[in-house]
């Protein structure tokens, strides 16, 4: 039978909440960081239907978070004797989870950020522009392209990929 949240034991309750908390506020959704606090505390693998009955989600979340995981290497599916289902188990390598999400937020979001950059800073300083605010934005645009580029240069600094290796 799936744990319900009030069956949790309240330490273990209390951890899954602040999990959610703790990528809610990174921008990575709530669900995603209660499913793993509740993988890693669960003594046995869970399927879906146990995450979902034991955080109150719908079957469509728990697989999409689920996946989310897998793909940061958060989560692993395992077999278990006699039983058809997918399961799956934390990865209990913190810094590797850490080092895989860093990689998969940070660095993309950095590399689009350059083309999106690219465009509006085209935009922005379009000659036909001719609004009493151009210069004011061209400065903004500049003032955001050099943070840019140190956050860029930071992200490629050969301590960081160490770091992340």
């Amino acid at each position: 039978m799936t744990p319900r949240p009030t069956d949790q034991h309240p330490t273990v309750r209390r951890f899954i909440e602040d999990a959610g908390h703790l990528t809610q506020s990174f921008g990575l959704g709530r669900v995603l960081g209660q499913m793993y606090a509740y993988l890693y505390f669960s003594p046995e693998p869970r399927n879906l239907g146990d995450m979902q009955g034991a955080l109150g989600i719908s079957k469509g979340s728990a697989s999409t978070c689920v996946r989310q995981l897998e793909q940061w290497e958060a989560a692993r599916k395992v077999w278990v004797k006699g039983d058809r289902k997918d399961y799956y188990e934390a990865n209990e390598w913190l810094g590797k989870i850490v080092k895989n999400v860093m990689l998969d937020t940070i660095g993309k979001r950095l590399s689009s950020s350059t083309a999106l950059l690219d465009e509006i800073e085209h935009n922005g300083t379009n000659p036909v522009l001719a609004d009493e605010n151009a210069d004011f934005i061209r400065q903004r645009i500049e003032h955001v392209r050099r943070f840019h580029a140190r956050a860029q240069k930071i992200w490629n600094n050969p301590v960081m990929k160490r770091l992340l290796r």
